[in-house]
């Protein structure tokens, strides 16, 4: 991992070269093996089963209103360099509120793979100091083979920007921030937290340490007038800079979040209104109806459509055999509607009349008053 900085770092003390060499040959961290598995199971449908948003309320310890937390995930689209859309898992979490009667918050907004894997991240923190307002900006983002790390810091008027590079094989077990808010839906979910599972997380300065899981039990709390168990998940994040903080989250079985509190902090997160707990629908297995034979020959309306199926595809296919009769028939209708006579038998007498084989053909030219054979003679007389 390699970084720029656009200010100049401290000169280092000479005493402290042994150890920045110790420090700088450290093997790179990597998360355990019951981690990745963990991520590896996941599934697509077991994800978008944790697709809602909620909100909680931010409350000190003596029970003031001090802001709201709203935290959503959905299916989010996604641009590559060749402009083809994908959909994936998107996260929207935002704080707003009071410290000391100081406006602060926070802001995270993520797109993640279906293993949740960090694909890009743009999260936001500041402190309305009337002296010296802080700001704290940092984004990730894959490209090709690494996960870039872009993070600025404002303090007044001073602005210090640092650029990292973490090859993306080494990110293998990352949980950003938004990952995170949807691995503890999974983890409640599941109802369960993987032993021994040793992942990988960001501190404070940006810099990648270790992150672990441990399951509290469950407890009963009350809810909107409401008794409401829920999963107790604590995290840990591991500094190397510092002392670990810890975070404690108060899961509904289906990921609502009924609770969060930061260890040490003078406020903590709520749900206020119980909300409609999912559940995972059952499938229920296909009726199986028995083969019945189908006697349609004792059937008469089956086997009256059989005769007459039958005797259009005879008909069918005489036609198709003697293509004279068929253009023979359409002469007749043509002439028929052409001269429209008041009887159609004698009419369609005369007309097949010549094709008699036992009868001499009559001659081109002739009169058109001459009798008809088929034509009576009380007709003839009127």
């Amino acid at each position: 991992m390699r970084s720029a900085t656009s200010y100049s770092p401290p000169p280092i003390d000479p005493r402290a070269k042994d150890q920045h060499a110790s420090a700088s040959e450290r093997s790179p961290l990597e998360a355990s093996a019951e981690a990745i598995h963990f991520l590896n199971s996941l599934g697509k449908e077991e994800l978008q089963m944790l697709f809602f948003s909620e909100t909680l309320a931010m409350v000190s310890n003596t029970g003031e209103p001090q802001g709201e937390l709203t935290i959503e995930v959905q299916s989010g689209k996604l641009k590559d360099k060749f402009d083809v859309v994908s959909h994936y898992p998107f996260v929207h979490a935002s704080c707003r509120g009071f410290m000391d009667k100081t406006i602060c918050g926070n802001s995270v907004r993520g797109y993640l793979s279906w293993n949740l894997r960090t694909i890009e991240q743009h999260s936001q923190e500041f402190i309305k100091f009337h002296i010296l307002p802080m700001e704290r900006k940092m984004s990730l983002l894959k490209e090709e083979d690494q996960l870039v790390m872009n993070r600025s810091i404002k303090e007044g008027e001073e602005v210090k920007t640092e650029v990292t590079f973490i090859p993306w094989d080494s990110t293998v077990g990352f949980i950003s921030e938004a990952a995170n808010l949807l691995l503890l839906r999974v983890m409640a979910w599941r109802q369960m937290v993987p032993n021994n599972a040793r992942f990988l997380a960001l501190d404070t300065e940006g810099k990648l340490c270790y992150s672990t899981y441990q399951a509290l039990g469950s407890q009963t709390i009350q809810v909107d007038r409401q008794q409401a168990e829920v999963f107790i998940v604590e995290q840990t994040v591991h500094s190397d800079q510092g002392i670990p903080t810890s975070c404690q989250f108060y899961l509904l079985s289906d990921g609502h979040l009924a609770k969060r509190i930061q260890v040490g902090s003078p406020s903590y997160c709520l749900i206020t209104k119980m909300p409609s707990l999912r559940e995972e629908d059952e499938m229920e297995p296909h009726p199986v109806f028995k083969k019945k034979p189908l006697m349609w020959e004792e059937d008469m309306e089956l086997y009256s459509k059989f005769l007459d199926r039958k005797l259009r595809l005879s008909h069918t296919r005489y036609l198709q055999q003697h293509p004279d009769a068929q253009a023979l028939i359409s002469d007749f209708l043509l002439f028929l509607l052409l001269r429209q006579p008041a009887d159609v038998v004698t009419f369609a007498a005369e007309y097949f009349g010549p094709f008699a084989m036992h009868r001499p053909p009559s001659p081109a030219l002739r009169s058109s008053d001459r009798r008809s054979p088929f034509r009576t003679l009380h007709t003839e007389s009127s």
